[in-house]
């Protein structure tokens, strides 16, 4: 017998971990993504759309800072055994495409892709299980030209959008940290998994310099570090002069300062100083990529050029004994001479020790690229905005499929980022005015407005009838403004008989009310009629082109 209860009506929420997005939105991000696509496009990348879905062996163990293949991602079981899951990135899928698809793409292959990701991970403030990426890659690119012509499409991208002067592109090499674990004595080149898991919290701690301070990455990179709460974390356990080794790379940055700072304003203001003289005091005294970096730097005296060669000055002592971090030095000098022949200097892209990206995904650069701007936290601190963007080379991904080295490199933009970093600033650039809104003061005479609006799209205008319930007129004005209509349409019984149409100019109307005096008002009004004959002209007169 039944209960006589209802059934259980479903709870109208989102679920947790996800969002939904609305019109302004959705138009915003369009824009800004349009904008950046046709950045690529002109530097001849072609666009790719893959699937949502892809094996799970496809995807890998790629997924950051997780073990096993499934671990992360929303996977399921299909008919015929196979695991499926939903992407967490675009690159993953890139790799299955360029290995399928082989034969018929062309060599190299230059892509962009756009669209969601999922990850199953725990949400939390500002992070959810779905996201936007805009990625752009180039398969089969051995050459370092690659990665400079990545970074230097990221800087033009970033400018397109609307943040000239508001980022800098930082460039490091995974070469180099390897360099960095040789010589202090946990990489071994016979044995590439041996000392794997100290590496790992080497590398973590590294990349938490900004949150820990030098004190927390060393005490990491010793026996532990317990922090504000009482929790502790294992370190690495390493010796007194591995940590010292390690943290030379760390402290990199601090020293090219120094460096600088004994230089102060010599370089720029003394004409009669030798290439020579410069390459003595960076320290360069071998490898002649380096007296090329450091002779480009005097000859055209730009202080950012001279930061590069510092920096790679420093890179190379610290790595000095590793055949792969010199090799790591070597890229990021010949990426930087790249970039100054094209006129990307150190104030937009520059060589940085402190970036570290990937445990195990990255082969060779890595780049990130971070906006200078300061914003409001939630407690209304002053803090800057950080990274938007981030990539590099990883040679290995496609062998997974061939078996064979297939050379890559990419970056991928967190969109959400990047479109909450252009809302910050004030420079979204889409146009998210509403229609314009026919209002309806007749049911019978609905023909008469659905030809109003009719003449009004085929001139190219944005504009709709209002289809709710039209007894309430001020309800119409309330939906009106609810749309962020420029321009209501108002046609009653009278100016139908006289031929006219009453336009409401919604936006000055409400500025109106808010600042004008009553003088203003009066030479401004907010509303006129209109013969309706001329109501396109009237119309696109009072938004404007």
């Amino acid at each position: 017998m039944a209960d006589g209860k209802s059934p259980r009506r479903p709870r109208a929420e989102t679920p947790k971990g996800f969002r939904d997005y609305f019109g302004a939105e959705v138009t915003e991000r369009k824009a800004m993504l349009d904008r950046i696509a046709a950045v690529y496009h002109r530097h001849g990348f072609d666009p790719l759309e893959t699937s949502a879905v892809e094996t799970v062996e496809a995807l890998g163990k790629f997924l950051p800072d997780v073990d096993r293949p499934n671990e992360g991602v929303f996977a399921w079981q299909d008919e015929d055994q196979d695991w499926l899951a939903l992407r967490y990135d675009l690159t993953a899928p890139l790799a299955r495409v360029a290995a399928q698809f082989r034969n018929d793409l062309p060599s190299p292959y230059r892509r962009y892709a756009m669209g969601p990701v999922w990850r199953n991970e725990k949400p939390g403030p500002g992070r959810f299980r779905q996201f936007y990426q805009c990625d752009a890659d180039t398969v089969g690119a051995p050459s370092v030209a690659a990665d400079a012509e990545i970074c230097a499409m990221l800087a033009d991208a970033l400018e397109e959008v609307g943040l000239r002067g508001d980022y800098v592109i930082r460039i490091n090499n995974r070469k180099v940290l390897n360099g960095v674990m040789e010589v202090a004595g946990i990489l071994d080149p016979a044995d590439p998994e041996k000392f794997a898991h100290e590496r790992g919290i080497v590398l973590r701690a590294i990349d938490k310099l900004d949150r820990l301070g030098p004190d927390g990455v060393r005490a990491l990179l010793g026996a532990g570090r317990k922090d504000e709460s009482g929790d502790f974390t294992k370190g690495a356990g390493l010796s007194e002069s591995q940590v010292a080794r390690i943290m030379l790379f760390v402290d990199a940055p601090a020293t090219i300062d120094n460096k600088l700072d004994r230089l102060g304003e010599k370089f720029a203001a003394d004409e009669t100083m030798t290439t020579e003289e410069m390459l003595s005091f960076v320290g360069i005294v071998a490898a002649a990529a380096g007296r090329t970096a450091v002779s480009r730097a005097h000859q055209s005296r730009s202080p950012g050029a001279l930061r590069n060669a510092a920096t790679v000055s420093v890179l190379r002592d610290i790595v000095s004994g590793s055949a792969a971090g010199n090799e790591g030095v070597d890229e990021l000098i010949q990426i930087a001479l790249l970039l100054e022949d094209m006129g990307y200097m150190s104030d937009r892209i520059r060589v940085d020790p402190s970036v570290v990206r990937g445990l195990g995904y990255y082969t060779g650069p890595v780049f990130e690229a971070e906006l200078t701007f300061e914003i409001l936290d939630e407690k209304g601190r002053k803090r800057q905005f950080g990274s938007v963007a981030g990539g590099g080379r990883y040679d290995d991904l496609v062998k997974r499929f061939t078996g064979q080295s297939v050379p890559a490199t990419g970056v991928s933009i967190g969109v959400d980022r990047l479109l909450a970093a252009l809302r910050a600033k004030g420079r979204t650039s889409a146009d998210t005015t509403g229609p314009v809104v026919v209002t309806v003061m007749d049911r019978d005479r609905m023909a008469d407005y659905m030809a109003m609006v009719n003449d009004l799209r085929r001139a190219g205008i944005r504009a709709e009838v209002y289809l709710g319930n039209p007894k309430n007129f001020g309800n119409q004005l309330k939906y009106a403004d609810k749309r962020a209509a420029p321009v209501a349409v108002i046609q009653g019984g009278n100016e139908a008989e006289k031929g006219t149409v009453i336009l409401k100019d919604l936006i000055l109307g409400a500025k109106l009310a808010e600042e004008a005096t009553l003088e203003e008002w009066k030479a401004r009004p907010a509303q006129v009629e209109v013969p309706r004959d001329q109501l396109v002209a009237a119309v696109r007169e009072m938004i404007g082109p």
